[in-house]
């Protein structure tokens, strides 16, 4: 009997998280995660906790408990980076936040939690890398992904390109109102594993609101904009790529992250035809009659869209010339900085990107692709008519793709400014 309720607590908690339009799809390296960061009594009370922010109030109204012991608990979960709290005009406001980019990081962002973070980095490692489900879900579903790549701006220098601010992430750092850094989670996770590289280890950026939590709670060390751009100019020196939250404004993380060990990196390699990760609107443009052949943007680019071919050089018959796949490149620049011939500039992509506006636009937007708007709508499913609702929703959402499209275009036209104007409130 106590396996059954043990596992029915994790298992609603399970559906709460897939109610995010990006979920963690239920396995039971899933389940032995989740049995590691919650015990069971939180794990049932987080499962009845809304999508959207909320306060003590609200949270002992759903979960009925006393509103003393439900502060006590989400402000202890909120201690160990599960929930993020906020200030909001004078209150205290909660939110859960997803698996990833989320509570995931949050548990392997600092040394010493009082987990055993080898046996959680083993699960991960399970859950992310061995299992493709998650994985998968997270960075190809639909056409608006959780992240995208920033320009790595020393390749930037000496061109004339036009790049709008929310496109440098020295931009985002210096306009941050928070900043913290924290252990990059995908190397900790790979060093427990014996399989990390040598890149720096404390350099993962949060910023911004997520960043005071986190700051506040003592799960990521707070940084001043100065510390903060020499850890991004450290991430340069290192050939890292910016990896950051998909949105214009309010940029909640920045990741600094290697092609061996971070997940966006993998992602983008183990499903590249698919565009896990959204692209900077640049390209590198290899000037052949330049190229010396070095191979050193071969050896530096993350996702291995740069490669050589043969010269065809009589004359040197083992030279080498660099040669772009623009279909998997993420824009990132690090070719450019590293060649020495300055043979590869960067250019303008012919289209340009689209960036969400902020965190509401790109959960909106995800949430329609993936076939789960009702529930950023309907939220708690509280009321019966609320439940019909969601059915309805449901429905036109499960449609074949060219009804689906064009009910989703009709309801983004009727109802996308209102759900912008609500979702953040």
């Amino acid at each position: 009997m106590a396996h059954i309720t043990l596992r029915s607590a994790y298992t609603n908690l399970s559906d709460r998280l897939n109610l995010f339009p990006q979920g963690a799809p239920p396995s039971e390296s899933l389940f032995k995660i989740l049995k590691m960061l919650y015990t069971e009594k939180e794990a049932e009370f987080v499962s009845l906790l809304p999508i959207r922010p909320f306060d003590a109030i609200k949270a002992s109204h759903l979960t009925r408990k006393p509103l003393a012991e439900t502060e006590m608990m989400l402000n202890d979960l909120a201690s160990r980076g599960i929930i993020l709290d906020f200030n909001s005009d004078g209150k205290t406001v909660y939110v859960l936040p997803p698996p990833m980019a989320g509570f995931f990081e949050f548990s392997m962002m600092r040394m010493n939690n009082n987990l055993d973070q080898k046996l959680l980095a083993e699960l991960f490692y399970q859950y992310l890398n061995v299992e493709e489900d998650f994985i998968k879900h997270l960075f190809t579903d639909g056409k608006t992904q959780l992240g995208r790549t920033f320009i790595n701006e020393d390749s930037i220098k000496q061109t004339t390109l036009e790049v709008l601010d929310y496109e440098k992430a020295s931009e985002v750092i210096r306009t941050a109102s928070h900043i913290g850094v924290g252990i990059c989670y995908c190397r900790h996770k790979m060093e427990h594993l014996g399989k990390a590289c040598n890149a720096p280890m404390e350099i993962c950026l949060t910023l911004n609101g997520v960043a005071s939590s986190l700051i506040r709670n003592n799960v990521a060390r707070q940084v001043d904009t100065k510390e903060g751009l020499d850890l991004l100019q450290k991430a340069y020196d290192h050939n890292l790529v910016q990896f950051g939250e998909n949105v214009q404004n309010e940029v909640s993380f920045i990741c600094n992250c290697c092609g061996c060990c971070c997940e966006a990196m993998l992602a983008a390699k183990r499903f590249a035809s698919l565009n896990p990760i959204h692209t900077t609107n640049f390209l590198p443009f290899i000037k052949e009659a330049d190229c010396n052949g070095c191979q050193k943007c071969v050896e530096v680019c993350p996702v291995e869209a740069m490669t050589s071919i043969s010269a065809n050089d009589p004359h040197k018959k083992k030279k080498k010339l660099a040669r772009l796949n623009e279909e998997i490149c993420l824009g990132c620049g690090l070719c450019a900085r590293v060649c020495a011939a300055k043979s590869i500039e960067m250019r303008a992509r012919k289209n340009r990107v689209i960036t969400p506006v902020n965190s509401a636009h790109r959960t909106v937007m995800m949430a329609i692709e993936r076939g789960k708007l009702q529930n950023l709508i309907l939220d708690t499913n509280a009321l019966l008519n609320h439940r019909a609702m969601a059915a309805i929703l449901g429905v036109i959402l499960k449609l074949p793709p060219i009804k689906q499209a064009l009910a989703s275009e009709q309801f983004k036209s009727r109802y996308l400014g209102y759900l912008l104007s609500t979702y953040g409130k």
